[in-house]
């Protein structure tokens, strides 16, 4: 069984490189405009790497900052596309 949280969690280090600040991550940590390393760009490489660990397809437009606001929003977007891809 996957650890979600744990798995988009690692994501998030692997892509942004957050080596010492990873410890500090938790659900309500906020994303947009607290990572200086979460950039646009960044962005996209965060949503290409889920979709390859989760094996998920994630559509340009259900994208939004609500998204990235917190570790747990982002976390529970996965969780929401992982139960649609299982029905």
């Amino acid at each position: 069984m996957l650890d979600i949280d744990r798995e988009v969690l690692g994501v998030l280090v692997v892509t942004l490189n957050l080596k010492a600040g990873a410890r500090q991550l938790q659900g309500d940590s906020p994303l947009l405009g607290a990572i200086p390393e979460l950039d646009s760009m960044a962005v996209a490489t965060v949503i290409t790497s889920l979709e390859d660990r989760f094996g998920i397809t994630i559509a340009d437009d259900e994208i939004d900052g609500s998204v990235f606001a917190t570790v747990s929003t982002l976390t529970d977007f996965v969780k929401s596309k992982l139960a649609e891809s299982a029905a």
